[in-house]
């Protein structure tokens, strides 16, 4: 092997332990997680957004007299799907705040929806409109564990393209820290629309014994 050979492989070989001993490899892998993690936030948010119109269409001929509960509900499915958000947008934080107050919206529109069908008990007991109800409520429980799961992952990369050295490396490649829900949006999403079937009022706690 020729010493130019030999200087390019000695090369390469201090490249590769410089980049791994300033984060770079971190930061890739941190990187990657927030990217899985919004894919998985975004797939439970088109699952919900994919049920609103079985569930419009499944009450519209019951709803004879609440016309602007579905409208509302139509309207806020329509705005979800015009605010996407990428994995490239999420150091906007801009973008971030409009996409989450579009999907609030309809989250909104939706707990008005189920409490106006406590008043059609017809309603509550079509298979259908149980059925679509019982994917709601799986579908909110599946956003609220991947959102979780992201802000965990977003606030583990920011700290890393934060700290020395990475920081170094962080800011010479492009890597901004990225957006993040607010606690806010966090205690909204983890109270989703209380989903009951039952005909009946809530059973009373007993007297105490005397």
């Amino acid at each position: 092997m020729t010493i130019s050979r030999w200087l390019g492989v000695f090369g390469m070989a201090l490249v590769a332990v410089v980049m791994s001993g300033c984060g770079y490899n971190s930061i890739q892998a941190a990187d990657e997680e927030v990217n899985a993690t919004w894919s998985e936030v975004l797939n439970q948010y088109q699952r919900r957004a994919d049920l609103v119109p079985q569930l419009v269409k499944s009450v519209d001929a019951y709803m004879t007299h609440e016309r602007e509960v579905l409208t509302q509900v139509t309207e806020a499915r329509s705005k979800v799907g015009s605010l996407q958000i990428t994995a490239d947008q999420l150091d906007d934080p801009a973008a971030l705040q409009r996409f989450q107050e579009a999907q609030n919206q309809l989250t909104s529109a939706l707990s008005r929806l189920i409490a106006v069908s406590e008043n059609y008990p017809q309603l509550k007991s079509d298979g259908l409109f149980r059925d679509l109800m019982t994917q709601l409520e799986g579908t909110e429980n599946r956003i609220a564990v991947a959102r979780g799961r992201y802000v965990k992952s977003v606030q583990a990369y920011n700290v890393l393209v934060r700290q020395f050295p990475a920081v170094i490396t962080a800011k010479v490649l492009g890597y901004a820290p990225k957006a993040n829900f607010t606690v806010a949006d966090e205690a909204a999403v983890s109270r989703p629309p209380e989903i009951r079937f039952s005909n009946e009022a809530p059973a009373r706690n007993p007297a105490p014994a005397q």
